[in-house]
């Protein structure tokens, strides 16, 4: 993935107790974790990486697994109340990836409630991330003042959406190794510079408002 300079990793409990120092000492330069699922799931180990990522100075995000059979409006509430953004952290992350067996309309009309109350309460324009496969099935043209995060897993080949749309994040691999985490971690990179990214953090937007 020499092509692209800003590197990444996501994580969850799967990937254990990290070793966040031994982490940021390898050209990862941000990192998503699992805060919640559905209505009430909070991922056991949320709290501690958020905290361990703040101190090493890895950009970090907050993710949240959608359940479209339940209500949006409880699932962005059990988010909010685990997830409080600081300054420099970057946008909240909807993980669709599955209808669970409901409608398409049902599915989009969930996802707009919880990005729309997400927003309005963090202030800051959600990042939807879903896989290829996903996004040009039920997503294109869809929510287009939202960024996309694709998983794809080829490291050759970018991610190809209909008509042409664009991407900001790209998971192309899940079973990445990286020192201080035991077994796989998913690999991704951002679509710009190292800059740009930072530009999309919380409260960055206002200050750049300002000059």
């Amino acid at each position: 993935m020499n092509d692209y300079a800003v590197h990444g990793i996501d994580i969850s409990h799967h990937q254990q107790d990290i070793d966040w120092d031994k982490v940021s000492d390898q050209n990862i330069h941000f990192a998503f974790a699992k805060a919640t699922e559905g209505m009430t799931h909070v991922d056991t180990l949320f709290c501690h990486n958020w905290e361990e990522m703040n101190r090493v100075g890895i950009l970090r995000g907050a993710y949240h697994f959608f359940r479209p059979k339940f209500s949006a409006t409880l699932q962005a509430e059990n988010f909010i109340e685990m997830v409080e953004m600081k300054f420099g952290d970057l946008p909240p992350v909807l993980d669709v990836e599955v209808t669970d067996g409901v409608s398409e309309a049902e599915l989009l009309n969930g996802i707009q409630i919880w990005l729309s109350i997400v927003e309005q309460k963090t202030k800051m324009t959600p990042i939807i991330y879903t896989n290829q496969k996903f996004f040009n099935n039920y997503l294109a043209n869809r929510f287009p003042d939202n960024l996309i995060w694709i998983a794809r897993y080829n490291s050759l080949f970018d991610p190809h959406l209909v008509n042409d749309a664009k991407w900001q994040f790209w998971q192309y691999g899940n079973r990445g190794r990286l020192d201080g985490i035991v077994g796989n971690v998913d690999f991704n990179v951002f679509h710009g510079t190292l800059l740009e990214l930072e530009q999309l953090c919380y409260g960055e937007q206002m200050v750049l408002s300002s000059l």
